[in-house]
């Protein structure tokens, strides 16, 4: 027996455990690979990956130390005695062998290897051996026997209701993210929408600025209940254990692909209960879509997936070649909407259609509505106030949270010519953003003064960025002057 011990180290989805190398209960000279281990003493053993340390002020040899995933996981305080055992490769591993070779995986086949995923059975390289297999070859039936996999669990159940709606960006467009207005439009009418999505999501981020997200399932039930409206983290899922470790891997490998990025999608939605789904998908040059072509297919792959998976799916096709409003980054997308839902004149327009076209897609879910009506409806809505009104008791019901401060550095990025914008990366512009500290600064980013077809002058402002502290704000305006990011056409004259 060993003496546990909590190293307060994140290992990114992976249990760690640590031996000293001189370690007299367990042979551990031997060990020069991957090792997997099974660590007894909790309530259930726990899996593990094996790793010798020499140092004795980090783990003595009579102790079993384990990084802060596995310390939770295994649910004993430090210096219980626990056991560990090794164990053999999981037998999932030689499905994932069988989709390197080039094969199709069956139902039980992909069920095994993502129940290995959610038990922490798979180290990142071999969840990095899956998805790289899937991104080579991937058949519609096998991205559909996936879904099912992830989904044999969900905890968020609407009896009462006959239609539950959400709505899904797959574009990876900055600025465009329309979730909080929409949904307020949506609960507003009446119809339930839980918006759950991944706790890294611009939906997410933007709605930290306003209330709690991470919430239990019980207490999503009861918001939707009383305001028929929620933007909250699918941390509250059970599928959220084997999409974040999917997701980590995928983000880690840099492998855009839309089909992946539907099955995840659809997997998160069907776990939450959602059966009346909009799907906006914005196709551009840096878009997730990049082509007229691939977003036909990935309709036609969205809508058949989910006829075979009870979910009505209605997609509709978008302009992605740049950002959609004019902020880019947690706070700044946050004052976008709320001008938005205020109904103020210098609300972005762009955004705004983009957000009464969604909601009006949505609210023709109801029978009620006749087709080409939900636009005006949505509208309705907004100019009246009663979505700013909604919102604002769904932010109460979530539980306010304290107003992020907009970053107090800033530099404007100028037009270096005068001429016509022509095309906006807006690739570059989140870069420059994440540049500027806003993944870990909520007041950070870029907000744009120009927009594609506007005519400028040599030193008009394009945008500006904000920082909250210099070497981020320095290190974002090295990377503007290198690339802005903005296409213009020399003005002939």
């Amino acid at each position: 027996m060993l003496l546990l011990k909590h190293l307060p180290m994140h290992s990114f989805n992976e249990n760690i455990a640590y031996v000293n190398k001189e370690c007299t209960v367990y042979k551990v000279d031997d060990i020069k690979t991957i090792t997997r281990v099974e660590i007894h003493g909790g309530a259930v053993p726990i899996g593990a990956f094996l790793n010798v340390v020499e140092d004795r002020r980090l783990v003595k040899p009579g102790e079993l130390a384990l990084n802060t995933e596995a310390f939770r996981a295994l649910g004993l305080p430090e210096g219980a005695r626990v056991s560990l055992m090794l164990t053999e490769k999981p037998q999932s591993l030689s499905f994932v062998r069988k989709k390197i070779r080039g094969n199709v995986l069956g139902l039980a086949e992909c069920q095994a290897i993502i129940n290995d995923i959610k038990m922490h059975q798979y180290a990142n390289i071999d969840v990095a051996a899956f998805l790289t297999a899937c991104h080579s070859f991937f058949t519609p039936t096998e991205a559909v026997a996936l879904i099912k996999a992830l989904t044999t669990e969900r905890n968020l159940y609407w009896d009462e209701e006959d239609i539950v709606v959400d709505s899904c960006c797959l574009g990876n467009v900055p600025g465009s993210n329309t979730d909080l207005a929409v949904t307020a439009i949506v609960a507003a009418y009446g119809l339930p929408m839980p918006k759950i999505t991944a706790p890294e999501t611009d939906a997410i981020n933007i709605m930290r600025m306003f209330a709690e997200v991470d919430k239990k399932a019980v207490e999503v039930q009861k918001i939707i209940k009383d305001v028929r409206g929620a933007i909250v983290s699918d941390n509250v899922l059970p599928i959220y254990k084997s999409l974040s470790v999917l997701r980590s891997v995928n983000r880690y490998l840099d492998l855009d692909d839309e089909i992946f990025a539907a099955v995840e999608m659809l997997a998160e939605k069907i776990a939450a209960g959602v059966t009346h789904l909009v799907v906006d998908v914005p196709v551009g040059p840096n878009a997730l879509v990049k082509s007229a072509r691939r977003a036909v297919y990935l309709r036609k792959f969205l809508e058949n997936a989910g006829d075979l998976l009870g979910i009505r799916v209605d997609v509709v096709v978008t302009d992605g070649r740049e950002p959609v409003g004019a902020g880019v980054g947690p706070l700044l997308e946050a004052r976008d909407a709320m001008q938005i839902l205020r109904n103020k004149e210098n609300a972005p327009q762009d955004l705004k259609e983009k957000v009464l076209f969604l909601a009006g897609r949505i609210l023709e879910f109801d029978p009620k509505l006749r087709g080409g009506q939900g636009y005006n409806a949505a509208k309705e809505i907004l100019m009246s106030g009663r979505a700013l009104e909604t919102f604002e008791r769904m932010v109460a019901v979530q539980g306010k949270t304290s107003p992020a401060d907009l970053g107090a550095l800033t530099h404007d990025v100028l037009a270096p010519i005068s001429g016509k914008i022509t095309e906006i990366n807006h690739k570059i512009l989140r870069k420059i953003g994440i540049f500027a500290g806003m993944n870990q600064y909520a007041g950070a980013g870029v907000y744009l003064m120009k927009k594609t077809g506007d005519k400028i002058a040599k030193g008009d402002v394009l945008y500006r960025i904000y920082a909250c502290d210099a070497g981020t704000l320095s290190l974002a305006n090295s990377f503007a002057e290198a690339d802005n990011g903005y296409e213009i056409s020399r003005d002939a004259h």
